[in-house]
């Protein structure tokens, strides 16, 4: 093997295990630098006046960091973490240490591609490359019986083509070891949790055998997953290698549930990759109207149903989808508030968000996402009935 270095760099695939970014710089170089970087950008206040990051999801991620850290470290490795503008750090780090190349993990979302053209324009100054790794999807983009611009915009024509025509790639194995460079030098984590039982992979694992032997066969078990899911602790390959080889007659309505989830996740993200920025943009002509956004944002509206729905948002940083769904329907046909704003905050609140899945979702409660059979409307919320008895 050549003296190669490969730095990776970890943004939302927080885990070593099925992480093709990392197990191609383990076979393909001597030594590898995993990198985590704490952009500004994801915490600054957004044009809507909340945070892109709120302080629950802040410290998931900060610990979900550092359970990482401590994995590569028992591999004997470790992992750098800074805090500034990957677009300046990253070239830095790869003069200091004569990196070869940079590995990633590309992304959808157009704030996430506008920061990794910003590393690939700085990188090209130093003569550097930074290859791009697809690997955020249960059903890989080379797999699809289509490509992107014929993806169908109905998601059970888009579900029912990739279950006959695709397949999930099997995963890849974790690494066992990694070398770093000789005299690499050391970062530390601030104020991580001093029990980090409930993060990272092992937790991802638990969790799924967790769900597994739970007997409520009826209950939202995605949204247990999902906070792993988002920041890539676990794969979306895994958790459906795990659920689909399970299958039983018994548990089949929780998987499927579970395999639902990580289709949808799937499509918003290959729609948003076929049409980008879809999610983010509205012709509503809506108005905000701070008093009544406060009274739901605080859980002082008329409907006590919303505001304990409201209370676990902000204390637990956590909904499941049919609570999800009450609130935004709540939100866009009883208060009739712009549903940017509403998506806005569960960006700031959820410790699961992911730009793909909130938005969205968002967008098909408002009328206005890619699946025209999957908009919701006001005759929705008008029967809400039913909805109301599955968030009891």
């Amino acid at each position: 093997m050549s003296r190669k270095v490969v730095l990776v760099w970890f943004r939302n695939d927080l885990r070593t295990s099925d992480n093709e970014v990392l197990y191609s710089a383990v076979e393909k170089s001597a030594f590898v630098i995993p990198v985590y970087i704490f952009d500004p950008r994801y915490y600054a206040e957004g044009k809507h006046g909340f945070s892109y990051t709120g302080t629950l999801r802040q410290q998931y991620i900060l610990n979900s960091v550092a359970s990482l850290k401590n994995k590569l470290q028992s591999l004997g490795g470790d992992l750098l973490t800074f805090e500034g503008f990957p677009e300046e750090i990253i070239p830095k780090l790869v003069q200091k240490y004569e990196v070869d190349e940079v590995y990633h993990h590309r992304e959808v979302a157009r704030r996430e591609t506008r920061i990794s053209e910003l590393v690939e324009e700085s990188l090209w100054q130093v003569k550097r490359n930074l290859r791009h790794f697809i690997g955020h999807t249960m059903y890989h983009k080379e797999d699809l019986p289509f490509p992107i611009k014929d993806i169908p915009n109905d998601f059970n024509t888009f579900k029912k083509k990739v279950a006959k025509e695709s397949f999930v790639r099997e995963c890849l194995p974790d690494i066992d070891q990694i070398s770093i460079p000789p005299h690499l030098e050391k970062t530390e984590l601030p104020l991580v949790a001093s029990d980090l039982e409930a993060y990272g992979e092992l937790a991802a694992q638990r969790n799924m055998y967790s769900v597994l032997e739970n007997v409520r066969n009826a209950e939202d078990f995605y949204t247990v997953l999902s906070p792993y899911l988002a920041l890539g602790v676990l794969s979306p390959a895994q958790a459906f290698h795990f659920f689909n080889s399970r299958l039983t007659s018994q548990n089949k309505k929780k998987i499927n549930f579970i395999l639902d989830g990580l289709l949808w996740r799937d499509y918003y993200r290959f729609m948003l990759k076929k049409f980008p920025n879809c999610y983010f943009k509205t012709s509503a002509d809506v108005e905000a109207n701070n008093e009544i956004l406060a009274t739901f944002l605080e859980g002082r509206t008329s409907d006590t149903k919303i505001n304990s729905l409201i209370t676990k948002l902000n204390g637990e940083g956590m909904l499941t989808r049919s609570e999800r769904e009450y609130c935004a329907l709540y939100f866009i046909y009883e208060l009739k508030q712009p549903w940017l704003l509403g998506a806005a905050y569960f960006e700031q609140q959820l410790t699961d968000y992911a730009p793909a899945s909130i938005y969205g979702f968002w967008s098909h409660v408002s009328g206005e996402g890619t699946s025209m059979k999957n908009n919701r409307s006001n005759d929705d919320w008008n029967k809400i009935e039913k909805l109301k008895e599955q968030v009891v």
